[in-house]
């Protein structure tokens, strides 16, 4: 057996369906030949965003995969490699190399060492009878701990290189741990004993599938809850003790009751201080439950820590829980207040959501999209910037994983390969991004992938001409030398690749519009929904 046939035997093995990547890379032909499905990108990094997406959507039990060339296809695709590390997403990453003589010489591209400082592992294979050890190894770490790509580089020399025996690979185990039960109980009578609680969610919540436990703690001691971006979704956000999701803007809700709070108990998370995600205030006293020690009181200090699986954690802290109080505490005082403060926000924001302006807003188009599809069968994503800052605090998710939420590191045009991701993990679902007009100029071209691989998803693009969120620290340039403005017809370019493209003027043709497009995607054909709207730069931010 060849050394390319071993490592997509051992894909097969492990359960891989779909491959995505861009040639030359042999073990995309290969895949093929073992009915693993390639599909081929336009870019790399676009890729890497899809497989991203693969990963998330099954909580990281059935990991995304990306194979490329060796040399520029290796180097495109290093901002995607860095983007899921920063995000903590398992993703084999799987890049040719150079030939082994060739692998360590200036200025040749050598992945393994480039990738190491983005990629939770990185290691070439240097021998074909040491494919079933290396992938083995890589297969483990993807499957086990925080999330973060692991890069396998298959030199050009060894694809071919014959092993010397049978291939001996049994598909890697998946394990998990939990706190330590002293830690548990003080995190217990530190929750009980709080006078103003909450609880703040992260995306390990999503890869721990703890959303059944999280709802039970929070009603156990009617506790509010707020969740990260990369935890958006894990608690449903029309339930009573929400207060919504943070990143750059959030809901009025998620401020008032994190600065009143006493104690705050994250959950799933790394508390990372990023400037797109939420500030925690200062003066609080903080439990943290998270799977990674290295998160471990990194920028919080924490006065408890509860080492390992999400799930695991909440298991143990609810039963602890239940052997200090009697019941369920009342959840309909802290209902009230949070509804209180939910509908005074929302009445503030409500000019904006329906106005008729025309050029139309981006609230209003969102507000009309949210209200429009069937949010329990859809998933939806936002890009970088204004996208994500106008639709997170307003989009109430549902269902878990309805939502991809993302910021810690904030490419432009992420959003576009995560949907079309999630459409390949879940086809009956309608998928979504949300686009500004800087994000398709990274990304767009991909739209072509979507339409020639049959990955019907719906692009909602909200178009004003403009780097509006710049505007504020650009003025002289923009004034000037109009460094900000930005064009295109992007439904016209929707259309020159086979899909489906609108342009949108007018805001009484927004909910008609969407409903043309979900036509399309159930029709089998991507759409391009292009709104031309004004330049806001105000969002919910206290």
């Amino acid at each position: 057996m060849k050394a390319v046939e071993a490592i997509v035997e051992i894909l097969k093995r492990e359960g891989v369906e779909c491959l995505i990547g861009y040639p030359v890379n042999h073990i995309l032909e290969y895949a093929a030949r073992w009915d693993i499905r390639p599909v081929i990108v336009r870019q790399e990094r676009i890729g890497l965003h899809m497989a991203d997406a693969m990963s998330r959507l099954s909580s990281g039990k059935n990991v995304g995969v990306f194979a490329m060339q060796h040399g520029p296809g290796a180097e495109n695709a290093y901002g995607g490699v860095a983007q899921a590390f920063g995000e903590g997403v398992p993703i084999l990453v799987l890049p040719m190399g150079y030939a082994r003589r060739l692998a360590h010489i200036r200025p040749n591209f050598n992945s393994t060492e480039a990738m190491a400082q983005v990629a939770k592992t990185t290691e070439p294979v240097t021998h074909a009878d040491e494919v079933p050890n290396i992938l083995r190894r890589a297969f483990t770490q993807l499957r086990n701990g925080r999330g973060g790509p692991c890069v396998v580089e298959v030199p050009t020399d060894v694809m071919n290189e014959e092993m010397t025996g049978e291939l001996d690979y049994t598909p890697v185990l998946s394990t998990r741990y939990g706190p330590d039960p002293l830690d548990v109980v003080r995190a217990a009578e530190m929750l009980v004993a709080a006078k103003n609680p909450v609880i703040y969610a992260g995306g390990g919540v999503h890869y721990a599938e703890a959303w059944p436990q999280l709802k039970q703690l929070a009603e156990l001691l009617a506790i509010p809850v707020c969740t990260s971006l990369g935890g958006k979704s894990s608690f449903p956000e029309d339930h009573p003790l929400s207060l919504g999701s943070g990143g750059l803007a959030f809901p009025k809700a998620v401020h008032q009751f994190l600065h009143n709070a006493d104690v705050i108990f994250g959950v799933g998370c790394s508390f990372t201080e990023t400037s797109f995600g939420i500030a925690m205030p200062k003066g609080k006293s903080f439990i943290q439950a998270t799977l990674d020690p290295i998160d471990l009181n990194k920028d919080v200090e924490v006065e408890v820590g509860l080492l390992g699986d999400a799930a695991l954690s909440l298991d143990a802290l609810i039963a602890a829980v239940e052997d200090l109080v009697e019941g369920p505490r009342d959840n309909e005082p802290v209902a009230k207040e949070i509804a209180a403060v939910h509908e005074a926000w929302l009445a503030e924001w409500m000019p904006k959501l329906t106005s008729t302006q025309n050029p139309m807003t981006p609230y209003r188009v969102l507000w009309d999209l949210q209200n429009t599809v069937d949010k329990d069968n859809t998933i939806i994503t936002h890009d970088a910037g204004s996208p994500r800052d106008q639709l997170s605090p307003f989009w109430r998710a549902t269902k878990p994983l309805s939502y991809i939420g993302w910021g810690k590191t904030t490419q432009l045009g992420y959003g576009l390969g995560l949907a079309m991701g999630a459409k390949l993990v879940r086809p009956d679902a309608l998928c979504i991004n949300v686009w500004g007009d800087a994000a398709i100029g990274f990304t767009g071209m991909d739209f072509e992938t979507a339409v020639r691989e049959r990955i019907p998803i719906l692009s909602i693009l909200l178009n004003n001409f403009s780097m509006a969120i710049e505007l504020k620290i650009m003025e002289v340039s923009t004034e000037k030398y109009r460094s900000t403005d930005i064009s295109g017809n992007y439904a016209d370019m929707a259309k020159a690749f086979g899909g489906y493209g609108e342009r949108v003027t007018d805001p009484a043709e927004i909910i008609p519009a969407i409903q043309r497009g979900i036509a399309q995607t159930e029709a089998g054909v991507p759409a391009l929904l292009e709104f031309i709207t004004s330049q806001e730069v105000e969002i919910s931010k206290y």
